[in-house]
């Protein structure tokens, strides 16, 4: 069963916004990232401080909607294996 969820995880994705979508982080909803893309003419405006901020805030939303997609994931696994025992729950 944790088999099967793994990998309709590995097929969901979630991304991850910053700076109006100047930089996206894609993940799969087992948190493994698949791309980091930053629009060049963010290297233009932010310094290395600033980059640095965006990407960590993409990220962090990016494995956060992999956190939610997983606990969703895992409530309906849990919800098919008890399902069928009636109220004894």
């Amino acid at each position: 069963m944790a088999g099967e969820v793994k990998k309709r995880l590995d097929a969901i994705t979630v991304t991850g916004v910053a700076e109006g979508g100047k930089i996206t982080v894609t993940a799969n909803g087992n948190k493994v990232v698949q791309s980091v893309l930053i629009d060049d003419a963010l290297f233009k405006e932010a310094d290395k401080e600033q980059l640095e901020e965006l990407l960590l805030i993409a990220f962090n939303k990016a494995l956060e909607q992999a956190d939610n997609v997983s606990q969703s994931e895992m409530a309906a696994m849990t919800k098919d294996m008890f399902g069928g025992l009636g109220g004894m729950f």
